[in-house]
């Protein structure tokens, strides 16, 4: 495939292959809908689902130096941020975005939530952007430091 046509720079494309994702996967987002929405307090919108259902479940194992910051390892497994719902609602009110959360990141050192436009945030007492589909993988997985945005 020509460069300039890939969806991933290399790396990416690896570290996600490492973790399981090829082209077209598949999974299904019904138990983390669930689970998350009984409280009331967060909304799988579409671009949580597409993005869950693409990329949940996956386990990225890197570390090591990054483009400006550390390479961390994450998880998009939402299922793990149950009872954190509120924090997602608050930060969402907050930024006038609607976040759902989609996984951790360093550990379970800090959340990863994803906005109805495709923007994925780090959300801990303070909210960062990695940039916003595609885009925020490559940064994510490269260890390019967020924005903080609050």
């Amino acid at each position: 495939m020509d460069a300039l046509m890939a969806r991933f720079s290399q790396q990416t494309e690896h570290d996600l292959r490492a973790a399981g994702w090829e082209p077209g996967r598949r999974v299904d987002t019904t138990a983390w809908r669930n689970q998350l929405e009984a409280t009331g307090e967060v909304h799988m919108h579409a671009a949580a689902e597409g993005f869950l259902g693409e990329f949940g479940g996956l386990k990225v194992k890197i570390s090591g130096p990054g483009v400006s910051s550390a390479r961390e390892p994450f998880e998009f497994n939402p299922g793990d941020l149950h009872g954190e719902e509120g924090r997602f609602a608050g930060w969402g009110a907050r930024l006038g975005k609607s976040l759902f959360p989609i996984g951790e990141l360093d550990g379970g050192r800090f959340f990863l939530g994803i906005s109805e436009l495709g923007e994925i945030l780090l959300v801990e007492t303070w909210v960062a952007t990695f940039g916003i589909g595609d885009a925020a993988l490559e940064n994510l997985i490269l260890g390019v430091k967020p924005d903080e945005l609050a």
